[in-house]
């Protein structure tokens, strides 16, 4: 079997809700309390399996695993071969491709309160400034000539 471009496209196009939904479950505070929770049965389980279960819920590149087995299932999508062979390359491609997704994603939001913070600064520093130069009304009272 021969790699398609339809299949280079579902393979970068797939990637995108797998990163999506990692990102959403990993982070962000709608899930905050179920993750707080997996979080701490994975510092407090007795058993590997059960702290490296509940890891996984905590990690987001650990959890696209999960995301990309979910979505094969769905979307029946493989790779280079028709047999499980395309399933497992497929499989470790979307993993591959979501997480630079995910590592894009992660770098540029860095970049932008990087940003913000020193339009902040920028802000504080004029404003001193301002605040420490004399007013435009005196420097002219003080420049008339009888």
């Amino acid at each position: 079997m021969t790699v398609t471009w339809q299949m280079i496209v579902e393979l970068f196009v797939l990637g995108i809700p797998i990163a999506c939904i990692a990102r959403t479950v990993v982070f962000e505070e709608v899930f905050r309390e179920p993750r707080e929770y997996c979080k701490r049965r994975c510092e407090t389980c007795r058993r590997v399996l059960e702290r490296k279960f509940f890891y996984l819920f905590t990690c987001e590149y650990c959890f696209s695993h999960y995301i990309t087995i979910a979505f094969l299932i769905i979307t029946r999508y493989h790779l280079l071969f028709d047999d499980w062979r395309g399933y497992l390359i497929a499989f470790f491609s979307l993993v591959f491709v979501a997480n630079v997704y995910l590592n894009l994603y992660s770098h540029l939001r860095n970049e932008i309160t990087v940003q913000k913070v020193e339009a902040k600064v920028k802000e504080k520093e004029i404003e001193r400034i301002d605040a420490a130069a004399p007013s435009k009304d005196v420097v002219d009272a003080g420049n008339a000539r009888p």
